[in-house]
C-alpha cells in the first residue's frame, strides 16, 4: 500500500528492516550511542550546530506541545499567527497549559497569514513570542515564514516554529526566521517510522524556568537528561533504530535539497494529471503550496468515501479534508517510499477514478 498522507509515510525496506533491530533497553550504553548519533544527525540537516536537538517519544503534536514549554508562565503574551488546523491547535495548547496569548487568524483556511495585523501586534511590543506553521497541511499552504520571520527578528521577538510536515523537505532560515525553537518528526520528510518526534531549541531558551504544565511534555527535563546522555522516561527504541536509518538515508539522498527536488517533481506530475482530468485546487494557485502536498477541491458527482475507495482498492490511501473541509476537498502527499513507476499507476488509477 502506498500512503498519500502527510505521515506516516510509505517506508523504505532499509527503515523497516531497522524496526526489527535487536531488542535494547533504553537505559544502556549502545541506546544511549544511538540517541547521541540521531541527535547528532538532525543537526546535519540544516547545520543547526548553534541548536540543541532533543528527541521526544510520541508524535509531531506531542513535539509541538513541548516546544511550548520554553514559553515561560509568568503572564508574559504570546502571538499565535494561524491558517489552519495546526496553527489553531497551537493556541489551543497555550489555553490547555494556561498561557497568555492572542490569535491573529487568516481571514479563512483558505488565506495566507494575515500579515499586516501579525505585523501591527509584534511591533506594539505586547508579545514575547509568536508561534506559526511552516508548512499548513489543511490546505497544503507553505506560509511566508521569512516574511513574518523578518518580522520578529526587526522587533527582537524570538519565534516558535511547527516544522512537523517541512523539517528535511522544504527550506528553513533558522537565523533569518528568528526561530529560537522548532518542532517536527521522523515520520514525514525524514521518512521514519510514527513514534519519535523532536524539538531543536537554542540553548538560552532552556536556561528560562520551564513553563511546562506536564510531567512528561517538559523541554527542560528531556534535554537535560539527554545531554546527560540519558532520557528521563522510555524512548520507543525500535523507532529509534529506523530513524537512525531514515536519517541515513536522507543524507545518502543528497539531504533535504535533494528530498525537496524530488518531493516537487511528484507533486508537479500528480497536479499535471489531475489538472488535465479537470479537477481544480482549493488553494489560488501551484505556487502557494509546499511541495508535499496539494488540496483539491471534491469534482462535482464524486463522494470522497467513493474516490478513496477506488484508489484504495488500487494500492494507493488518499487524504480527507478536516473540520469545514470534510467531504469537500481531497488531498494527495508524496513523501515516503514512492517510486516512478508507482506514480504512473497512481496517475492511471486517477484517471480511472475521475475520467
Amino acid at each position: 500500500m502506498i500512503l498519500l498522507n502527510p505521515g506516516p509515510v510509505t517506508m523504505t525496506a532499509g527503515v523497516r528492516a531497522a524496526l526489527a533491530a535487536q531488542d535494547v533497553c533504553h537505559r544502556e550504553p549502545e541506546f544511549k550511542e544511538l540517541v547521541g548519533r540521531v541527535r547528532s544527525k538532525i543537526t546535519a540537516i540544516y547545520q543547526t550546530n548553534g541548536y540543541t536537538p532533543v528527541l521526544i517519544g510520541g508524535s509531531g503534536t506531542a513535539a509541538v506541545e513541548t516546544m511550548l514549554s520554553v514559553i515561560p508562565r509568568d503572564g508574559s503574551n504570546s502571538l499565535v499567527v494561524a491558517n489552519g488546523v495546526y496553527g489553531e491547535r497551537m493556541a489551543a495548547m497555550m489555553k490547555a497549559q494556561g498561557k497568555r496569548h492572542d490569535l491573529v487568524n487568516a481571514a479563512s483556511w483558505t488565506s495566507p497569514m494575515d500579515l499586516d495585523r501579525a505585523e501591527k501586534a509584534i511591533a506594539s511590543g505586547a508579545f514575547k513570542y509568536v508561534l506559526a506553521v511552516h508548512h499548513e497541511t489543511t490546505t497544503g499552504r507553505l506560509n511566508d515564514l521569512a516574511a513574518l520571520g523578518t518580522l520578529c527578528k526587526k522587533h527582537g521577538v524570538p519565534m516558535l516554529v511547527d516544522a512537523v510536515s517541512s523539517f528535511a523537505g522544504e527550506a528553513i532560515d533558522f537565523d533569518g526566521w528568528n526561530i529560537e525553537t522548532l518542532a517536527a518528526t521522523a515520520n514525514k520528510c525524514v521518512h521514519g517510522a510514527p513514534g519519535v518526534s523532536f524539538v531543536l531549541v537554542r540553548p538560552e531558551a532552556l536556561t528560562r524556568p520551564t513553563g511546562a504544565t506536564s510531567v512528561y511534555l517538559d523541554l527542560h527535563r528531556h534535554a537535560a537528561d539527554q545531554a546527560k546522555g540519558s532520557t528521563p522516561f522510555t524512548l520507543p527504541t525500535h523507532v529509534t533504530f529506523a530513524f537512525d536509518k531514515a536519517l541515513d538515508e536522507l543524507a545518502a539522498a543528497g539531504g533535504w535539497k535533494a528530498r525537496h527536488a524530488e518531493y516537487a517533481a511528484r507533486s508537479g506530475r500528480v497536479r499535471a494529471q489531475l489538472k488535465e482530468l479537470g479537477v481544480k485546487l482549493l488553494l489560488e494557485n501551484e505556487e502557494v503550496y509546499g511541495s508535499t502536498l496539494t488540496s483539491w477541491t471534491r469534482p462535482a458527482g464524486k463522494t470522497y468515501e467513493a474516490l478513496h475507495g477506488r484508489l484504495k482498492s488500487d494500492g494507493f490511501v488518499i487524504y480527507a479534508g478536516q473540520g469545514k473541509f470534510d467531504g469537500a476537498i481531497f488531498r494527495i502527499a508524496v513523501m515516503g517510499d514512492i517510486s516512478a513507476s508507482d506514480l504512473d499507476r497512481l496517475c492511471g488509477s486517477l484517471r480511472t477514478a475521475l475520467g
